[in-house]
């Protein structure tokens, strides 16, 4: 008798609930942003990180810009951004990023990177010289730097953020617990205290967290906590989102009453400003709270 191959079970996919219906990325205002980008070869975290935001963020004329290439040094269990050994780093960027910035008449532009560990500075440099340069061209424009983790190189840290941003924001990305699934080469205590020390150095901080990777309430609680106690100013919580099926699969599907209530909580427990739902990433209207 011969006996046939056991076919392996395939477990489909949750389903995504209404709420997370997004709209398509249509509109003069989007072809242009999309022209910008190309023109001027950039990268954005819309596109490297399949932002479900992008038609409506674009449609606005808005767009976060992705420096430093768009090659991560880390592989996160969740992050859509390809992961590898980047290339050197475009020394002509920060003068094309401040240039797309000042034809796009951005009122607030969000510039944020990969992780480039490799890299003495941690890119702390073409951090810098981004920042002075989108000033220099766009003087009335404010800004917001979401940087990565320098892995404890405060003068590193102090170049980042130096330059005259008026918001830097650093993701937690998750709770605790989930830390070595989610950001296997990130540290909790770290990430915290990079926050501290950016908040003592006068900055508007700002962090956000994902949910719906098998969190418990107590704990979003807790990085709420922890975070309002080393000087974060802003919250954005949003829901996991599986990029790909080599990612981290969607433990549940928040719904939008829990995520007004986390918002509720956050504000009790003492941000100034939470912004909180189905969609929200780190960089969705940012400039609410400025």
């Amino acid at each position: 008798m011969i006996e046939l191959p056991t076919v392996p079970d395939k477990t489909p996919r949750q389903r995504k609930p209404d709420w997370l219906r997004v709209k398509l990325p249509i509109g003069p205002n989007f072809k242009k942003v999309r022209t910008l980008v190309d023109t001027y070869n950039l990268h954005t975290i819309c596109q490297s990180g399949n932002c479900p935001n992008m038609g409506e963020c674009w449609g606005a004329g808005t767009a976060t810009f992705m420096i430093l290439g768009n090659t991560c040094t880390r592989s996160c269990s969740f992050c859509a951004v390809k992961t590898g050994r980047p290339s050197e780093y475009d020394t002509d960027e920060p003068r094309r990023v401040a240039e797309a910035i000042f034809l796009m008449q951005v009122k607030h532009a969000v510039i944020t990177s990969v992780n480039r560990d490799e890299l003495k500075d941690k890119g702390a440099e073409i951090w810098h010289q981004t920042v002075r340069a989108v000033k220099e061209v766009s003087p009335e424009t404010t800004i917001e730097t979401l940087i990565p983790d320098v892995k404890a190189d405060w003068a590193a840290l102090e170049r980042m953020i130096s330059p005259g941003q008026e918001v830097v924001s650093h993701n937690m990305e998750t709770v605790e617990a989930l830390y070595r699934k989610v950001r296997p080469q990130a540290k909790y205590q770290r990430s915290l205290e990079q926050i501290s020390r950016t908040k003592a150095f006068g900055k508007r901080t700002k962090s956000g967290i994902m949910v719906g990777l098998g969190e418990t309430d107590e704990q979003v609680h807790r990085v709420m906590d922890d975070l309002v106690a080393h000087g974060c100013d802003v919250l954005t919580i949003g829901q996991y989102l599986q990029p790909t099926p080599m990612h981290l699969e969607v433990a549940e599907f928040i719904h939008p009453d829990k995520f007004a209530a986390y918002r509720e909580m956050g504000l009790q427990k003492g941000f100034q400003f939470v912004e909180s739902g189905p969609l929200v990433r780190s960089s969705y209207h940012a400039e609410r709270h400025l």
